[in-house]
């Protein structure tokens, strides 16, 4: 490959219209920056563009021969699709060079309305498998933004393989979680990270323990900021992103005053050229790293781009920490119900098809939920520590134990499906189609286009990220005949979703969930790097995170290693099942539970909808405790202590 000026793409932030123009001025290619509604940076009122703004950008950067980029890349709530289709068709007007989106709904509206402006993926789509590209491509994707855990030589043969334009983020503040699967500052405090206004959760200090016991196991550690990842800094190693293929190169900080973005952009600018202009004769300019370094705000990593990040990427003092955006509070509690039960049902009636979900982790807690009358019950999937993943055989099991009983038996698949998952996805939906499961459960785009394939139900998660009618349509055109929705949703928007969406949509009700998924090994972090050869076990304990409002957060950790943080409280709507009606599915959440709580929780709820069928349910208090105090944790009401969770308009 002969490098030019036009092989990479420098792409800044702006916030203000003087931090577009420091940007321009200092060399940028591109710019990229928000409307005043529907963007991941809307904390602080002062920045965004309004509309006039937008155009003026529009004009000032195409006159200098810049390309803008309006972000359009958080999740659109129901009450919030028509404000969108005005603002689309306002944009398809001023004509910026693309738009960055992570909303299905988006998509699917550039189609009905005739939009023609490019689109790019956001880092929020958690664009991280080949299968979802090819889906991206038939909606007319041009560029993505693939996901923070991808390394350098993974993300070269995602561009060999797909041909895409790849955009990096290679400078700024970086998620621990992997994007678009972290929902604790939404759940927690009606604001969510998905839709512009997190609360950085991750910022938090924590104390790992023993969940078992309850032990401090981490006393030794450098500090308690376990989630506190470093600033992204690839100035050192622009040689090997131009060569991985990544053609643009995107700083993070759109709340950035206009002389940090001057001075940031100047430096790459300088850097990039002097490698593309003699890469032979190129070394790093030591100047300029300095610059960077000596006006850090944390101190740096290169996270994934080089490796698996270990302890040396973590901040765990906390020292370096520019600004701290919560701090930790308890869990909303099942007596915090004022919003939800002054709440109307959904419907009239119940749902004609309406159905007990479970998803369980193993044979025995299979066999409970059937045996206590769940309907639909979801096997497979990730598999925590220590338990071991599903086998063919097992599948095969409970598929025929299930369907000699009437149960439906869906297959559900890891969350995240990178290169090697994807792989195996593939080998083992040809090997179980055999068993005739009833559906597959998929939780991103390149599972589900994998799934498509086989012709069985598709049958959508809450991975998905669900929050209005038009991402379901778009689901439901590309084969999904359920959704479950997020869990970010309030229950006004939760109704509002099911009465627009023609798409059957399921909602958790009951169980364990996670706040956000982690390919960092946590454990190893804070205890030092443990050998898996020496010693395999290490990963076998049940670890959590303790925060500062003594809320325990379990750490489960799937076959593929990956880290699953779980809120301290479990989700209960069982006095609330009434204001649930018209739902399609009532989803409980069990597979961190024994199978004798399988039991407890699966008939508890089965009589319930029995007699909300017959219009004679009460809650039971006395059912409620029983659950409660067999259960490994207290039981919260999510989001749904709130009236609404804050929106994008």
């Amino acid at each position: 490959m002969l490098l030019h000026r036009k092989s990479v793409e420098l792409l800044a932030p702006a916030g203000t219209f003087d931090a577009l123009i420091a940007g321009v001025d200092a060399g940028a290619d591109a710019i990229y920056l928000g409307g005043k509604h529907f963007n991941m940076r809307l904390h602080e009122g002062d920045f965004n563009f309004d509309n006039e703004m937008l155009k003026k950008a529009v004009e000032y950067t195409h006159e200098r021969g810049v390309q803008l980029y309006i972000t359009l890349n958080n999740l659109i709530s129901e009450e919030e699709v028509e404000p969108l289709k005005e603002y689309l068709q306002y944009l398809n007007e001023i004509k910026p060079d693309a738009i960055l989106v992570q909303d299905f709904a988006v998509l699917a509206l550039k189609q009905k309305l005739g939009i023609d402006i490019p689109i790019h993926t956001s880092v929020m789509m958690n664009t991280h498998n080949e299968g979802a590209i090819e889906k991206m491509k038939e909606y007319g994707i041009t560029r993505i933004v693939v996901g923070r855990e991808m390394t350098l030589s993974e993300l070269s043969l995602f561009k060999e393989r797909t041909g895409l334009e790849i955009e990096y983020f290679m400078h700024g503040d970086m998620c621990i979680s992997e994007s678009g699967q972290c929902i604790h500052s939404g759940v927690l405090f009606g604001q969510s990270g998905n839709r512009g206004r997190c609360l950085k959760a991750c910022r938090w200090a924590f104390q790992l323990i023993d969940e078992d016991t309850e032990e401090v196991l981490d006393a030794d550690s450098p500090g308690p900021y376990k989630l506190a990842l470093k600033d992204m800094c690839m100035y050192r190693n622009i040689p090997d992103l131009i060569q991985a293929g990544v053609y643009s190169f995107k700083i993070e900080g759109r709340m950035r005053p206009p002389e940090f973005i001057r001075r940031i952009v100047s430096t790459y600018r300088k850097e990039i050229n002097a490698y593309i202009d003699d890469p032979m004769g190129y070394t790093v300019d030591e100047e300029g790293w300095q610059a960077l370094y000596q006006n850090r705000a944390r101190d740096f990593t290169t996270t994934f781009a080089l490796g698996k990040p270990t302890a040396k990427d973590i901040g765990f003092d906390g020292t370096r920490e520019p600004r701290f955006f919560s701090e930790a509070r308890e869990e909303a509690l099942l007596t915090q119900d004022a919003h939800i039960r002054a709440a109307s049902p959904i419907a009239d009636s119940m749902h004609p098809e309406a159905r007990l979900s479970v998803r369980v982790s193993t044979i025995e807690g299979a066999r409970k939920a059937i045996e206590n009358g769940a309907e639909t019950i979801y096997i497979g999937g990730e598999a925590f520590k220590p338990h071991r993943p599903w086998k063919l055989k097992d599948i095969e099991t409970v598929i025929e134990e299930g369907h000699a009983k009437g149960v439906h038996v869906v297959l559900n698949t890891p969350r995240t499906t990178m290169r090697r998952e994807f792989s195996e996805l593939e080998q083992f939906l040809a090997q179980a189609k055999a068993f005739c499961p009833d559906g597959i459960l998929v939780s991103n785009l390149g599972s589900l286009r994998l799934a498509a394939a086989t012709g069985i139900p598709l049958f959508a998660d809450h991975s998905f990220n669900l929050f209005n009618h038009e991402a379901a349509g778009f689901l439901q055109t590309n084969g999904a005949v359920q959704a479950t929705s997020s869990y970010e949703l309030s229950f006004g928007q939760l109704a509002r979703l099911v009465r627009a969406s023609d798409l059957p949509i399921e909602a958790v009700v009951h169980g364990s969930y996670e706040s956000m998924i982690l390919d960092h090994n946590l454990p190893a972090m804070s205890l030092g790097e443990y050998n898996h050869l020496q010693n395999p076990a290490f990963l076998d304990r049940r670890y959590a995170l303790k925060d500062s409002a003594g809320e325990i957060h379990s750490l489960r950790i799937d076959q593929f290693e990956r880290q699953h943080l779980y809120f301290g409280k479990d989700l209960c709507l069982y006095s609330y099942l009434a204001q649930f009606t018209g739902i399609a599915s009532y989803r409980l959440e069990l597979h961190d539970y024994e199978p004798a709580l399988v039991a407890l929780v699966t008939k508890t709820y089965r009589e319930a909808l029995d007699a909300l069928r017959k219009g004679t349910f009460r809650p039971s208090e006395e059912a409620l405790r029983r659950m409660q105090e067999a259960s490994p944790r207290t039981f919260g009401l999510g989001v749904y202590r709130f009236r609404e969770s804050r929106n994008s308009i």
